[in-house]
């Protein structure tokens, strides 16, 4: 797995201290993106928190789930939650070391009181004193937050006097694209109210994650709460890995209701390979969201959705054309975007999945709309370290793809032939990848190059005046 080391700078470590009046939760932030340029230590809010209690522990849920791995758990993980300022409300984001669990915060209008939400995106720092200082947390006493350093106190310091390197897995950037691309597929499946969620999401195994059967676990709606299966029966929503949901018993005793979602299509039965599923409890004035890859064992950062968009040229230019039109809004209507850049819906979607894979779009699915993000890394890695896509791209560059109307065929680096069919606006291929995933973890490369190959061969076409009916 390629890695790196991000530099993570700040004027001081985050603290939760007494102050006048009630107590002070001051979030220190690193160097980050806002609407005006890049910004060492951007501020976003300086205010008031409505449930303090609640929001100490969804800030402790995100930062569980940063620091944890749930595959392979002898290697630590270390990275600091982002979190950005939509105007609105604040998003507080992390991923597992092991890149299969996607954790978001968002406070919402309603959590937060007193001062304006800024825009912008950057880490945030949550340390072990801090860590400890929130889980005791008690009382109704005031609690004054703020994002960001005290302006007079930045004049007063030379240079940051924190600084982590933290290992970034090029996976964990992948892994903020796909879980995106995923969550756009999900409808809400079930909801369930405070008492029903506490007794479920309590009830659940924390052993293996697997059914008795050895496969994956299921729930489906049964009254008012949720009923576990090992079988994926009609209207079920798959549980990858129920202790991955552990974070959440962070913030069990303020839950007001429980929503689970689900890819669109429900299972109808049979044997039907593991899905993802986002779990969200929703809270006073704010959301927990958690959501989890189709298998403890597999990253998002695998599942291959960005793959088409990232393959064509054209979804490269509309995202460079709808990146001027995103204003750090907490809610990206797809239809205004198509209307305001003159692109198809299908297109504005593709671009948004293209955005997506440098980070900056994000996918709410309480609201069932993307939100403007900038993460403060080289997302540029992203599509560079990408294996099937840097492949895809060798074999083009090759010459080993050949086109014969529906089907194409691509001679593969070890001399193998590899048969590429459309097959109702799918390519399937006789390789062993399609065979394993059946397109359940995207494209394979020799689809991938085909797909490279026949619109290289279309827009030579066009070029020409010829009308390339090659699609």
């Amino acid at each position: 797995m390629t890695r790196s080391l991000q530099a993570v700078a700040y004027r001081r470590p985050s603290v939760l201290e007494s102050a006048a009046g009630g107590r002070r939760l001051a979030l220190e932030t690193s160097a980050g993106l806002t609407p005006v340029g890049a910004e060492a230590h951007p501020r976003f809010f300086a205010g008031f928190l409505t449930a303090p209690q609640v929001a100490a522990a969804g800030l402790l849920a995100v930062a569980d789930v940063a620091v944890a791995r749930y595959y392979q758990r002898q290697l630590p993980a270390s990275l600091d939650p982002v979190v950005t300022g939509n105007g609105d409300r604040l998003r507080f984001e992390s991923f597992s070391g092991c890149g299969g669990v996607y954790a978001r915060l968002d406070v919402l209008e309603g959590g937060l009181d007193g001062g304006a939400v800024g825009h912008g995106t950057t880490n945030v720092d949550v340390n072990n004193p801090l860590r400890d200082a929130l889980s005791r947390l008690g009382g109704d006493d005031p609690l004054h937050l703020r994002v960001g350093p005290e302006e007079l106190a930045v004049t007063t310091l030379d240079g940051p006097v924190v600084e982590k390197k933290v290992p970034l897995p090029d996976r964990w950037l992948r892994g903020f694209a796909e879980a995106q691309v995923v969550a756009a597929g999900f409808d809400l499946r079930a909801e369930l109210p405070a008492a029903e969620a506490v007794r479920f999401l309590r009830a659940l195994p924390r052993g293996s994650g697997r059914g008795g059967s050895g496969g994956p676990l299921w729930v489906v709606p049964s009254g008012r709460g949720l009923r576990p299966t090992t079988r994926a029966v009609s209207g079920a929503v798959c549980l990858p890995g129920p202790e991955r949901l552990v974070a959440l018993q962070r913030v069990l005793r303020h839950a007001t209701a429980l929503r689970v979602y689900g890819p669109a299509v429900a299972p109808a039965g049979g044997s039907v390979a593991a899905t993802a599923s986002a779990w969200e409890v929703v809270l006073p004035g704010m959301r927990l969201t958690l959501t989890l890859s189709p298998d403890v064992s597999r990253g998002f950062s695998g599942e291959g959705g960005v793959l088409e968009a990232l393959a064509t040229d054209e979804a490269a230019a509309d995202a460079e054309l709808l990146s001027v039109l995103l204003a750090w809004e907490p809610r990206v209507d797809v239809a205004d975007l198509a209307a305001a850049s003159g692109l198809p819906v299908e297109r504005v979607r593709a671009a948004l999945v293209r955005l997506g894979t440098s980070g900056r779009v994000g996918y709410d699915t309480a609201e069932a709309a993307y939100f403007h993000r900038e993460l403060p890394y080289d997302a540029a890695r992203v599509e560079r370290h990408n294996p099937r896509l840097r492949s895809a791209r060798a074999l083009v560059a090759a010459g080993a793809v050949a086109l014969d109307g529906a089907t194409g065929t691509v001679t593969a680096e070890d001399g193998h032939i590899h048969r590429v069919r459309d097959e109702a606006g799918v390519l399937t291929c006789s390789c062993l990848w399609w065979a394993k995933y059946r397109g359940g973890r995207g494209p394979c490369k020799h689809a991938l190059a085909v797909r490279m190959a026949r619109r290289g061969t279309a827009a030579e076409l066009i070029g020409t005046g010829i009308d390339g009916g090659a699609r």
